[in-house]
């Protein structure tokens, strides 16, 4: 009932930006809180940014901080991922999730309750 697809994704030299998009549709709008997640080949899914349904709360992994905002426009509007000064070790797979979690919280896979198929991020050296 609930589908989410990312977008934004390709190859990018490294020092560059991509942003990446993820549009819900169905009853998305009871979600509390939108969230990218992401995966390079042989680890696991990994958190990177959380955020509220309106915006008003946001939540960054450590470990792309400086480099990464989330955001959206308002509920209604897609959830956006700016990466910039991309880096090699960023390339993976990246995931849009839904679920009630409260940002502040959700920095695991298991909890939100819908994913997209996600979008291929390939940083080069």
């Amino acid at each position: 009932q609930v589908q989410l697809v990312e977008s934004g994704g390709g190859l990018v030299q490294a020092g560059g930006s991509l942003r990446l998009s993820c549009k819900a549709s169905g009853r998305a709008f009871n979600f509390y809180t939108m969230a990218w997640f992401r995966q390079a080949p042989g680890r696991e899914r990994a958190f990177v940014a959380a955020i509220s349904w309106n915006g008003g709360s946001t939540v960054v992994a450590d470990s792309v901080k400086a480099r990464f905002t989330i955001s959206r426009d308002n509920a209604a509007n897609p959830v956006y991922l700016q990466m910039n000064n991309l880096k090699p070790e960023d390339t993976a797979d990246y995931y849009c999730a839904a679920g009630t979690v409260r940002p502040v919280i959700g920095r695991q896979a298991s909890d939100y309750d819908y994913w997209g198929q996600g979008t291929q991020v390939t940083v080069s050296s």
